[in-house]
């Protein structure tokens, strides 16, 4: 008998009996209508097999909760191109579903709406179209629903005001129409609701405006109208409103004042008169409506014809599997990190954080400990996990990158709430050895917070990638060295903007050699220009702020040479090796000097201008003589003071703040 004819002979006999593997496990039969659907070509889930055990591991994306029920998918990222399958709704303790980042297609099944455990569903970034289900409203327990940058159309549902635990709604860039619903204002925990690049139409409702926890509303580019409700004005620059031309109101400066003209929409309908959804009745879709017309005899047949195909199914993945298992030899996880295919089978293996439910926050590496003297809780809300870093990051994709050193690189990404960050990712070699030391450096991150230094968000240590991450707020406008040596008629930074800057610098460096309740006094180390990153305002915040408490001697070492090569190092320290406060000073001083001569490079003819009282010569030229010599003389003057060769003799922190805060002009 040969191999077909042996095939075929097993194809047969198991259509006819059940394997009892799969039909006694009904989430593993979920799962392999799952697997089918989203992946049709079987080109990436092929750990998922009716021969395996969904909650051992083997299952890339597949984690259970310690009752060994499915309980988190996570599969962005992974070039996804089938459907969403209705057997979702057969893993009935779902809590998390994570689609990103992929191109599936077809429209939300209302089966996977009955997942009531249900807190994050994450489908954003794909090719989904038609109308956002109602049925959503039964994900009673729903905390982010992140459905933007796909093709959906039709109007957003009122029920979603029935959600009462969602914290955030993305639904941007997709096709949808109609009004706003007023019903989303009732959602007392809502955070974040982003419906910008849309075609909505219609006023903002004032209930939306009272949401009392609500901190982001972007309606940017829809074709909104009508008095913007003022109880927004309390959201700042949290709401965003740019390109609806009908939109008007008080107290927002881009706005116009309101006319009898403007309660109309752009069809010239009143708009008082459009209801909060147009919740119209479309043409029915196979994939989304039941057609009364069949009979029950149609019904069995179907369900008959169905359980043959599945069963066929069933029964050849199982022989392939068999004959996989012996002529294929799979590589161990230790390949190149930079090779895509040993980062895709390793990462099912990586960090023991990659299972971690994002709602509950769980960690089971704090369970029943303390971390160098902080409370686990505390280390909790600075926890993140390694799909959250990898998500975010969208797997750390080259476009993302911002910037490379040798032990570290800085990716820009998105959290699940929205928010634009820089993850710095440092490699474990240059990390302290000593896991007290390193968790002690850490509490110290932890404890900065002040208005001229980067915000530290979280962090996240896999042992499977030897890799920490810092999570940090996203400042758009890059780093000062951006703004030096520039050419005239490129974006020169003014007078006052620089006289800022250098102020707000002071007192982000007058915090860290202070001592506070909570954080220890301290040394920066490494202030230099590129160090300086600067806001939306051009507010100056400082970088890297306590890192070297986390890393070793010789990685400290190695990162200040660039700093030593443009002047930022104190003469001093080519004896001592130390860093201290005045070392601070010298670099702070450094600083002034690059920042209104607009160059780059610390010369010492500006020492020498500064004493010579001949400063004015080595002002930024782009600057054509727009500044206020006075304060210009007092920047100098500090400048001088602070890059002594002496130590003793540069002023304190404290004494350049006191002096910075005497205005001259």
């Amino acid at each position: 008998m040969g191999v077909s004819s042996f095939l075929l002979l097993v194809c047969l006999f198991l259509t006819a009996v059940c394997t009892p593997t799969v039909c006694g496990n009904a989430e593993l039969r979920a799962l392999m209508e799952i697997k089918a659907s989203l992946d049709p070509e079987n080109a990436y889930l092929g750990s998922w097999t009716v021969l395996g055990n969904q909650c051992d591991g083997s299952f890339d994306g597949v984690a259970c909760n310690e009752l060994g029920q499915v309980a988190n998918i996570s599969l962005q990222g992974k070039g996804l191109t089938g459907k969403l399958s209705p057997a979702f709704a057969g893993l009935k303790q779902l809590t998390g579903l994570y689609l990103h980042y992929n191109s599936l297609s077809g429209g939300i099944p209302k089966e996977i709406c009955n997942l009531t455990e249900l807190s994050d569903l994450y489908l954003n970034v794909n090719n989904l179209s038609g109308n956002i289900p109602a049925e959503l409203a039964n994900m009673e327990n729903l905390q982010v629903l992140q459905l933007c940058y796909n093709q959906f159309t039709g109007s957003i549902p009122t029920q979603l005001g029935s959600m009462k635990k969602l914290s955030v709604v993305a639904l941007q860039i997709n096709h949808l129409s109609g009004a706003l619903p007023a019903s989303l204002g009732e959602l007392g925990l809502l955070t974040r609701l982003d419906l910008s690049f849309n075609r909505l139409f219609g006023s903002i409702p004032t209930k939306l405006a009272d949401a009392p926890m609500l901190q982001v509303l972007d309606l940017r580019n829809n074709t909104l109208s009508g008095n913007v409700p003022l109880g927004l004005k309390r959201l700042a620059g949290g709401f965003q409103y740019a390109n609806n031309l009908g939109l008007c109101g008080v107290e927002f400066t881009t706005l116009k004042a309101c006319s009898s003209l403007d309660q109309l929409n752009p069809n010239g309908v009143p708009t008082k008169n459009i209801p909060e959804t147009a919740n119209l009745k479309l043409n029915c879709s196979d994939t989304r409506c039941s057609n009364s017309s069949k009979t029950p005899q149609a019904s069995i047949i179907v369900g008959v014809v169905v359980a043959i195909v599945g069963l066929s199914v069933v029964s050849f993945l199982t022989v392939s599997h068999y004959l996989q298992k012996r002529s294929v030899n799979f590589e161990p996880c230790n390949g190149p990190v930079d090779q895509l295919r040993s980062k895709e089978a390793c990462r099912k293996n990586g960090s023991p954080l990659i299972n971690l439910e994002y709602p509950n926050g769980w960690d089971p590496l704090a369970e029943g400990r303390r971390f160098g003297g902080v409370s686990q809780e505390i280390m909790r809300s600075f926890r993140f996990n390694l799909e959250e870093i990898e998500s975010a990051t969208q797997y750390f994709a080259p476009r993302n990158l911002l910037g490379k050193s040798v032990f570290s690189a800085i990716h820009k990404g998105m959290l699940r709430d929205g928010t634009v960050v820089a993850i710095k990712s440092i490699i474990k070699s240059s990390c302290k050895s000593e896991e007290a030391e390193f968790l002690k450096g850490l509490n110290i991150l932890t404890s900065l917070r002040h208005e001229n230094l980067v915000k530290l968000r979280g962090f996240c240590c896999s042992k499977g990638r030897g890799e920490c991450f810092l999570i940090y707020d996203y400042v758009p406008n890059g780093n000062l060295l951006r703004y030096l040596d520039m050419k005239d008629g490129d974006h020169v930074l003014d007078w006052s903007t620089r006289a800022s800057i250098i102020n707000g610098i002071a007192k982000g460096i007058e915090y860290l050699h202070g001592s506070k309740l909570n954080k220890p006094a301290m040394v920066h180390q490494n202030i230099s220009v590129k160090n300086v990153l600067l806001d939306q305002r051009f507010k100056p915040l400082l970088s890297d702020s306590g890192l070297h408490q986390l890393l070793t001697k010789d990685t400290v070492y190695s990162s200040l040479k660039a700093s030593a090569a443009m002047g930022y190092l104190a003469p001093e320290y080519a004896t001592t090796g130390r860093f201290t406060q005045k070392s601070d000073i010298y670099a702070f001083g450094v600083l002034v000097f690059q920042i209104i001569s607009g160059k780059r490079k610390f010369a010492s003819g500006a020492r020498f201008a500064a004493e010579s009282c001949t400063f004015i010569d080595f002002v930024d030229p782009n600057l054509h003589g727009r500044f206020c010599e006075l304060e210009a003389a007092k920047f100098a003057r500090i400048a001088l003071m602070c890059t002594h060769e002496c130590p003793d003799q540069r002023p304190s922190v404290e004494e350049v703040v006191q002096e910075l805060g005497n205005p001259l002009c």
